[in-house]
């Protein structure tokens, strides 16, 4: 039923969640899996605020910093996948918008699902943009999951 599946990740509980749901999936319909993460200068920096004293509010992250945490959540989710016995068959990063990058990695790749979190760390900017599992649904031209 499905073959080809791509998650959206950003290191959120949620987004562990979809990888898993994803895998789970994957494993009854023998199916590949694609990462996508869209790394967010805001995110980064909410998220190093958030765990070491970062001052999240006056300094943006680095570029290197950037890619450094956009590393992290792809290697992270490839090891969930690897936990639930499942490899990645490929990783999309780019800076953007997360909604639009996770569709275009879905034609790209011909994937007949999409499994994103309902909620993951970009919450705080989703109250004024939606949430990119909303433009994914919303764009989807193939199934999608919403998980929590």
């Amino acid at each position: 039923m499905f073959k080809k599946i791509v998650v959206g990740v950003d290191g959120s509980a949620t987004s562990d969640n979809a990888v898993r749901i994803a895998c789970d999936l994957a494993g009854k319909y023998d199916s590949d899996i694609y990462l996508v993460h869209t790394p967010q200068p805001q995110t980064v920096a909410f998220a190093m605020g958030a765990v070491a004293g970062y001052h999240a509010v006056t300094t943006m992250p680095s570029h290197d910093e950037v890619v450094e945490a956009a590393n992290r959540i792809t290697s992270d989710a490839t090891a969930i996948a690897k936990e639930c016995g499942r490899e990645i068959a490929g990783t999309f990063t780019e800076q953007g918008d997360p909604g639009t990058h996770i569709i275009e990695a879905t034609q790209e790749v011909g994937a007949d699902l999409i499994v994103t979190g309902r909620r993951g760390l970009g919450s705080i900017g989703s109250l004024v943009q939606g949430s990119t599992s909303q433009r994914v649904n919303h764009l989807a031209k193939c199934a999608t999951l919403s998980v929590i």
